[in-house]
């Protein structure tokens, strides 16, 4: 059975320069989208991606990441827009990192694309009308 999860890696900076995404492509046939990215020489980095593959791949790909030290987090929130609430002020695409939320060139309005959301919530806090909320997924 194929897993398709969104995942936080937390690396430490005695790790962050080690071929470890790299192992959990070629080893474990493992596809993995990243979202947002901040790896910094010699200090502690974050990778946000969403990992897909076979269910016996992603577990053993897991037990490798924590073998060599990577924090593993899910990401259990998302992001929900209330439609009735936008004003579509664009306030929101400024922050978005993952370029999730953009505006339409023609109709000028907000679109959400909620494949590419990483949930950072950074549009959340940024909303004047209190139009985009966190949920927990289930």
């Amino acid at each position: 059975m194929e897993i398709k999860k969104r995942l936080v890696l937390r690396f430490s900076k005695q790790i962050w320069d080690k071929p470890i995404v790299y192992k959990l492509i070629k080893d474990y046939d493992l596809i993995l989208n990243i979202l947002i990215a901040n790896i910094l020489p010699r200090h502690e980095s974050y990778l946000v991606t969403e990992v897909t593959g076979e269910e016996e791949n992603y577990n053993a790909g897991l037990k490798y990441l924590e073998k060599v030290g990577v924090r593993v987090s899910s990401i259990e929130q998302s992001v929900v827009r209330n439609i009735e609430k936008c004003v579509h002020c664009g306030a929101c695409t400024a922050v978005c990192p993952t370029k999730s939320i953009t505006i339409d060139k023609n109709t000028k309005e907000i679109k959400f694309d909620f494949s590419k959301c990483s949930a950072c919530g950074w549009c959340v806090k940024v909303c004047p009308y209190n139009a985009l909320e966190m949920f927990l997924m289930d």
